[in-house]
């Protein structure tokens, strides 16, 4: 996937949840970044070495999360 602008300082970021599928916290989350609109994704980490060997690409930097279904389908962007 191409980066479509650099990655962000993340001191200079600030946060506005959008939305969770659960009422008793710690639990997967949506939020954007206001001044970029991009969206921050809370979740249970992926570890397993198998799974995570099927991921393409995936960045020193990055880390891939799980989260339920519903939670896109609910509150992510739809533009």
């Amino acid at each position: 996937m191409l980066d479509t602008h650099p990655a962000q300082a993340e001191d200079d970021m600030t946060l506005r949840f959008i939305g969770t599928t659960s009422e008793h916290g710690n639990c997967p989350t949506l939020y954007e970044v206001v001044e970029t609109g991009d969206i921050v994704v809370q979740g249970d980490q992926l570890t397993d070495g198998e799974h995570l060997a099927q991921l393409r690409d995936l960045g020193v930097r990055e880390t891939a999360v799980v989260i339920p279904r519903d939670l896109l389908a609910r509150f992510a962007p739809k533009e």
